[in-house]
């Protein structure tokens, strides 16, 4: 069951929030300010949305949606910088559930397309988008 997360769940998502930013080498994690920087998104947020899914009634993966704009198709995009699955419950459609709801989030809100990254290596996730229809681009990512 997917649901949005807010003051009532962000308790229960921000040990899978530690987990995704330990797999992607975050050196310094740290709860408090996890909780305060999710706390943002919302339903209603003009900044985007974090959704969890629940199974066997525990929070077992999330996803978050950022909206941002694009001044090539003069369009509000959403970016979903995170996707995360307890690996215990992966290849069981909660990733996909959690993509198609970030995709839905988006079009409700205006944007244009669902746009996200994903580590070069990480072939499993890449096979789940593959498999959603989702394109590859072709862009390049710099960062200063």
């Amino acid at each position: 069951m997917i649901e949005d997360i807010k003051e009532k769940n962000i308790d229960e998502v921000l040990p899978l929030i530690r987990k995704y930013q330990e797999f992607y080498k975050v050196v310094s994690v740290d709860d408090t300010k996890n909780r305060e920087f999710f706390l943002q998104f919302g339903l209603d947020s003009d900044k985007g949305c974090q959704f969890g899914c629940r199974m066997d009634d525990k929070l077992v993966g999330f996803a978050t949606v950022y909206f941002s704009y694009v001044s090539s198709t003069i369009s509000k995009v959403a970016v979903m910088n995170d996707l995360y699955v307890l690996p215990e419950y992966r290849r069981k459609g909660i990733g996909r559930e959690l993509v198609k709801q970030c995709a839905k989030y988006a079009k409700t809100h205006g944007a244009s397309r669902l746009q996200w990254l994903t580590a070069p290596d990480n072939r499993v996730a890449q096979e789940l988008y593959r498999s959603l229809g989702a394109k590859q681009s072709s862009w390049e990512l710099f960062i200063y």
